[in-house]
Protein backbone atom coordinates (compact mmCIF):
# COMPACT_ATOMS: atom_id res chain seq x y z
CA UNK A 1 0.00 0.00 0.00
CA UNK A 2 2.99 2.29 0.80
CA UNK A 3 4.00 1.96 -3.21
CA UNK A 4 0.45 2.85 -4.26
CA UNK A 5 0.32 5.65 -1.67
CA UNK A 6 3.35 7.03 -2.97
CA UNK A 7 2.86 6.76 -6.20
CA UNK A 8 -0.57 8.82 -6.55
CA UNK A 9 1.37 11.35 -3.86
CA UNK A 10 3.94 11.68 -7.41
CA UNK A 11 0.78 11.91 -9.64
CA UNK A 12 -0.14 14.41 -7.91
CA UNK A 13 2.76 16.22 -7.67
CA UNK A 14 3.53 16.24 -11.41
CA UNK A 15 -0.53 17.12 -11.96
CA UNK A 16 0.61 20.69 -10.32
CA UNK A 17 3.65 21.01 -11.74
CA UNK A 18 1.29 20.66 -14.98
CA UNK A 19 -0.95 23.05 -13.45
CA UNK A 20 1.85 25.86 -13.13
CA UNK A 21 2.80 25.18 -16.62
CA UNK A 22 -0.59 26.06 -17.75
CA UNK A 23 -1.52 28.98 -15.72
CA UNK A 24 2.37 30.65 -15.66
CA UNK A 25 3.11 30.48 -19.31
CA UNK A 26 0.27 28.74 -21.18
CA UNK A 27 -2.85 30.99 -19.61
CA UNK A 28 -3.26 33.32 -22.40
CA UNK A 29 -2.34 30.82 -25.38
CA UNK A 30 -5.26 29.29 -27.69
CA UNK A 31 -4.63 26.02 -25.41
CA UNK A 32 -5.09 27.40 -22.18
CA UNK A 33 -8.38 29.66 -23.52
CA UNK A 34 -8.94 26.09 -24.80
CA UNK A 35 -8.46 24.12 -21.24
CA UNK A 36 -9.76 26.96 -19.12
CA UNK A 37 -12.82 28.04 -21.58
CA UNK A 38 -11.24 31.44 -21.44
CA UNK A 39 -12.19 34.37 -23.91
CA UNK A 40 -8.97 36.11 -24.94
CA UNK A 41 -9.81 39.41 -23.57
CA UNK A 42 -10.34 37.19 -19.89
CA UNK A 43 -7.27 35.22 -20.59
CA UNK A 44 -4.93 38.74 -21.06
CA UNK A 45 -6.74 40.70 -17.97
CA UNK A 46 -6.15 37.68 -15.82
CA UNK A 47 -2.87 36.46 -16.78
CA UNK A 48 -1.09 38.00 -13.43
CA UNK A 49 -3.66 36.08 -11.56
CA UNK A 50 -3.38 32.82 -12.92
CA UNK A 51 0.43 32.95 -12.69
CA UNK A 52 0.73 34.14 -9.01
CA UNK A 53 -1.75 30.90 -8.87
CA UNK A 54 0.22 28.53 -10.90
CA UNK A 55 3.23 29.55 -8.81
CA UNK A 56 1.39 28.20 -5.68
CA UNK A 57 0.90 25.14 -7.42
CA UNK A 58 4.41 24.74 -7.64
CA UNK A 59 4.98 25.20 -4.08
CA UNK A 60 2.10 22.48 -3.56
CA UNK A 61 3.96 20.27 -5.86
CA UNK A 62 7.60 20.83 -4.04
CA UNK A 63 6.07 20.22 -0.97
CA UNK A 64 4.84 16.70 -2.13
CA UNK A 65 8.55 15.87 -3.63
CA UNK A 66 10.19 17.25 -0.35
CA UNK A 67 7.94 14.54 1.30
CA UNK A 68 8.44 11.97 -0.97
CA UNK A 69 12.18 12.86 -1.68
CA UNK A 70 12.12 12.80 2.42
CA UNK A 71 10.07 9.50 3.10
CA UNK A 72 8.33 12.11 5.59
CA UNK A 73 4.74 11.35 5.87
CA UNK A 74 3.82 14.51 7.82
CA UNK A 75 5.36 16.41 4.44
CA UNK A 76 3.43 14.02 2.28
CA UNK A 77 0.03 14.64 4.55
CA UNK A 78 0.37 18.19 5.33
CA UNK A 79 0.70 19.41 1.59
CA UNK A 80 -2.24 17.10 0.31
CA UNK A 81 -4.25 18.36 2.95
CA UNK A 82 -3.01 21.52 1.92
CA UNK A 83 -4.16 20.36 -1.64
CA UNK A 84 -7.65 19.01 -0.68
CA UNK A 85 -8.79 21.89 1.26
CA UNK A 86 -7.78 23.75 -2.03
CA UNK A 87 -9.72 21.88 -4.32
CA UNK A 88 -12.69 21.61 -2.43
CA UNK A 89 -13.14 25.91 -1.89
CA UNK A 90 -12.00 25.89 -5.51
CA UNK A 91 -15.01 23.27 -6.75
CA UNK A 92 -17.30 25.08 -4.35
CA UNK A 93 -16.13 28.81 -5.74
CA UNK A 94 -14.57 28.40 -9.25
CA UNK A 95 -15.66 25.09 -11.26
CA UNK A 96 -17.31 22.06 -9.74
CA UNK A 97 -14.29 20.31 -12.28
CA UNK A 98 -11.69 21.03 -9.47
CA UNK A 99 -13.24 18.84 -7.36
CA UNK A 100 -12.37 15.98 -9.62
CA UNK A 101 -9.24 17.07 -11.14
CA UNK A 102 -7.50 18.43 -7.79
CA UNK A 103 -9.33 17.43 -4.85
CA UNK A 104 -10.17 13.72 -5.51
CA UNK A 105 -6.44 12.65 -6.59
CA UNK A 106 -5.42 14.11 -3.52
CA UNK A 107 -7.94 13.02 -1.10
CA UNK A 108 -7.18 8.80 -2.47
CA UNK A 109 -3.66 9.96 -1.97
CA UNK A 110 -4.03 11.04 1.30
CA UNK A 111 -6.19 8.25 2.42
CA UNK A 112 -3.42 5.76 1.29
CA UNK A 113 -0.77 7.89 3.11
CA UNK A 114 -2.75 8.06 5.74
CA UNK A 115 -3.13 3.94 5.85
CA UNK A 116 -0.04 3.15 5.00
CA UNK A 117 2.04 5.11 7.32
CA UNK A 118 4.33 2.78 9.83
CA UNK A 119 3.53 3.19 13.41
CA UNK A 120 7.06 4.16 15.30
Amino acid sequence: MKLLANLLTAFVALSHIGFLVLEMFYWKTALGQKIFDLTPEFAEQSAVLAANQGLYNGFLAAGLIWGLMSKRTDLKIFFLLCIVVAGIFGGLTASTSILFIQAAPALIALALVWLSRQKN
